[in-house]
């Protein structure tokens, strides 16, 4: 019941706030609207890519996005090999010349989305190695490890994250094609029942570079986040912080925006071999500009260490201006 309360009003929204929006001509939407994928990284603080230029003063944006995606990691201590999903909507708000608020909920579950399939052809297709995923059963959602006695199997419909940011920017530079900007984030993560029940309260900071010239728009973040919680099934400490790096581009032509952007995070953990190690996703992302509001579709796809991300991933995103 619980569950579909929080669906419901998040999907309600998207009916109120563009009723009461005004119409502006379209602008600068920034980065792709799309957050880590990596299991350990998704459900906690993870910096997102923005922009380095404020919004116009007085300026809000609403926004929504869903996210689909497909989970493979296997070392000596775990074995997990399930389907994450994610509904998340914000609002951001120029308060002031140079002030930016972005307010934010995320729900994260388990939900058969039928992308194994889709995973394997796309493996083959492009001549990726598929990891030991042929071995195992398709669209299975199961978490095993012996050495930390972890054995959680069926838990489609299971929530995974639920998770409230606060994020507070401030302008330092901007003119025609240069943009910084700095911020920090207040996070606080509540899943009160299921295998995956936690409670957390965590905190980032980060810097934001961009620059635009023409058709060409690129972005940057460098974040730093602090974790000081434990991981809910194995009970295993988290590291203290983690380093995020993202690098965005945009080739945008009237109406159309094409972007490729690169998310870098640091390891979390310390105790498994592949979540030890950074994960790197790679983004191909298309945006079509209305009026007044975006929407855009993403894909994507980790690389250089096969085990610690999502093996694939999409993501829908609709954003409005008022």
């Amino acid at each position: 019941m619980k569950t579909n309360l929080k669906l419901i009003s998040v999907v309600s929204m998207s009916f109120i706030l563009p009723a009461q929006a005004q119409v502006v001509s379209f602008d600068d939407y920034g980065p792709l609207q799309v957050y880590a994928q990596s299991p350990m990284q998704s459900l906690n603080l993870s910096p997102l890519l923005r922009s380095g230029f404020s919004l116009p003063q007085g300026q809000k944006e609403w926004y929504i996005t869903a996210n689909a995606a497909s989970v493979w990691s296997e070392s000596d201590e775990l074995l997990a090999d399930y389907y994450q999903n994610a509904i998340s909507s914000g609002l951001k708000w120029q308060i002031t010349e140079n002030l930016l608020f972005d307010a934010n909920y995320t729900w994260q579950f388990s939900g058969d989305n039928h992308l194994d399939s889709l995973t394997m052809w796309f493996h083959d297709a492009f001549g990726f190695d598929q990891n030991g995923r042929n071995q195992q059963a398709k669209h299975q959602s199961q978490m095993r490890s012996e050495k930390y006695d972890i054995d959680v199997e069926n838990f489609n419909g299971e929530t995974l994250n639920n998770a409230f940011t606060a994020y507070l920017g401030y302008q330092l530079l901007q003119n025609e094609h240069h943009g910084i900007s700095v911020g920090g984030t207040l996070y606080y993560k509540s899943v009160d029942s299921g295998p995956f029940a936690d409670e957390s309260f965590q905190q980032s900071v980060q810097i934001n570079y961009g620059y635009h010239n023409g058709n060409h728009h690129v972005n940057s973040t460098l974040g730093i986040s602090f974790l000081h919680n434990k991981a809910p099934l194995s009970q295993n400490s988290f590291e203290s912080h983690y380093l995020t790096l993202g690098l965005g581009y945009e080739y945008r032509t009237g109406r159309h925006g094409w972007l490729a952007e690169y998310h870098r995070y640091d390891g979390m953990v310390s105790w498994d071999e592949n979540f030890s190690e950074a994960s790197n996703e790679a983004l191909l992302g298309y945006r079509y500009y209305f009026n007044s509001s975006a929407i855009e579709f993403t894909m994507v796809e980790n690389f250089l260490n096969m085990d610690n991300s999502a093996d694939i991933a999409y993501v829908l995103g609709y954003r409005h201006k008022f």
